[in-house]
């Protein structure tokens, strides 16, 4: 899995004209599978993100978590996080999971997140044409792949 990570102050996803997941304070994470992932990636990835101690302290340094500052996650399906640009200019997406992989993997991520946060998780719709809106806070954004532990 591929994570990026990048804490806002406030994010939404839009398809259709509709939003289906809305934050204030908290997390956008975009998240890509593939075939080689695991339940143990969802656990390590999971606790890694409710863990990440990118919010500022009373002295503004980096030092709690989104579960400390009691903030919200957003997760969105990205597929393109796997894309491969080796060969010419039109990007391959060989190693991302198919649907019939990718969503079970998906709701895993969004079940375990609930738990390892303590709060429902907001999302996209997976696979749909998604309008994601951001407002990046400081910019902090971190890139997180589960086949590497980094």
């Amino acid at each position: 899995m591929k994570a990026v990570i990048q804490r806002v102050t406030q994010a939404s996803v839009t398809v259709d004209g509709v939003v289906t997941g809305e934050i204030q304070l908290g997390l956008l994470v975009l998240l890509g599978i593939e075939d080689a992932d695991t339940t143990e990636d969802i656990s390590w990835l999971s606790s890694k993100i409710v863990n990440l101690r990118i919010f500022n302290d009373e002295a503004g340094v980096m030092n709690v978590s989104v579960k400390d500052v009691h903030g919200d996650i957003l997760l969105v399906s990205q597929f393109t996080l796997h894309a491969s640009t080796k060969k010419g200019n039109r990007p391959s997406y060989i190693r991302a999971s198919k649907p019939e992989v990718a969503v079970p993997m998906y709701e895993k991520m969004i079940a375990q997140l609930e738990q390892d946060l303590g709060a429902p998780i907001r999302r996209g719709i997976f696979g749909a044409d998604m309008k994601v809106a951001l407002l990046n806070d400081g910019p902090v954004t971190i890139v997180i792949d589960t086949q590497n532990r980094e």
